[in-house]
């Protein structure tokens, strides 16, 4: 079927998403255009610039990486609620992740590449609504902590290249997500905080399908150029990526996602 022009386009109605600033108006947003793809009401066009940083509320406070309060202990509730925090803004930085992904470099790819990234912005928002309604439940919410803007740091670097982009966001910071995140839920079942832990594990099994969107389109852009994927990601880290890839690794969920050893090992610390 034959879309009529008027249609809007999906660049455009990613670029919304991006400019949408309020939490909860962004996810209503992404949850919006994932449904209106997924129904056919949106063109399969690419005729809006993406811009260069996404709109954000007036809290959270954005302060540089190495101001950040420390967080302490998990077992007292402050520290919980730090950490619930520290995770929601990543989900809800996320969310804009996933769709400036589509909306910057959807045109190089089939359409097959943005049904399922719009399937992970989704995601992203589900997890943020998630974290959000943890945090209230345990009277605070999104905005209350200060947090800082290392992610989008990584999408301005890779602003210019979709490999670049596939191999620092999901292959390496969603995958590092993979590596940390079974010892949280394992502090959070010792802070005897279960309801926390079951919301982790859920959102966890998502991220490993995160993961394996990125490596199999990765897979999909090297095939086309001829080259090595595991060479070329190693390229592409050394030269994006500001941090450095230190073990220990979570090998079976990295390798559930595609993402095996010959990438990231010889990268390791």
């Amino acid at each position: 079927m034959t879309l009529p022009a008027s249609i809007e386009g999906v660049g455009a109605a990613c670029a919304h998403v991006l400019l949408t600033p309020d939490p909860v108006s962004k996810l209503m947003t992404a949850r919006a255009v994932a449904r209106n793809w997924r129904l056919g009401r949106l063109a399969h066009r690419f005729d809006v610039a993406m811009p260069d940083r996404p709109a954000r509320p007036e809290k959270p406070e954005l302060l540089p990486p190495n101001q950040m309060p420390k967080r302490g202990k998990i077992g007292s509730e402050r520290a919980r609620i730090a950490m619930l925090h520290a995770l929601a803004h990543i989900e809800f930085v996320a969310i804009d992740l996933a769709f400036d992904l589509i909306g910057r470099f959807g045109a190089e790819f089939p359409p097959e590449f943005t049904e399922e990234w719009m399937r992970v912005g989704a995601d992203e928002a589900m997890h943020f609504a998630l974290l959000d309604r943890r945090l209230r439940q345990l009277g605070s919410s999104y905005g209350a902590l200060p947090a800082h803007d290392g992610l989008w740091q990584a999408a301005s670097e890779t602003a210019h290249d979709a490999l670049a982009r596939l191999a620092i966001v999901p292959m390496v910071l969603e995958a590092r997500a993979l590596d940390i995140t079974p010892a949280t839920i394992e502090r959070f079942e010792g802070a005897g905080d279960e309801v926390s832990a079951r919301m982790l594990r859920r959102i966890m099994t998502d991220e490993i399908r995160h993961v394996a969107a990125g490596t199999t389109w990765f897979g999909h852009a090297t095939k086309r150029l001829g080259v090595n994927p595991a060479n070329h990601y190693q390229i592409l880290v050394k030269r994006h990526f500001r941090g450095a890839l230190k073990p220990p690794f979570n090998d079976s969920a990295r390798r559930q996602a595609g993402l095996t050893r010959e990438f990231y090992t010889p990268l390791a610390l």
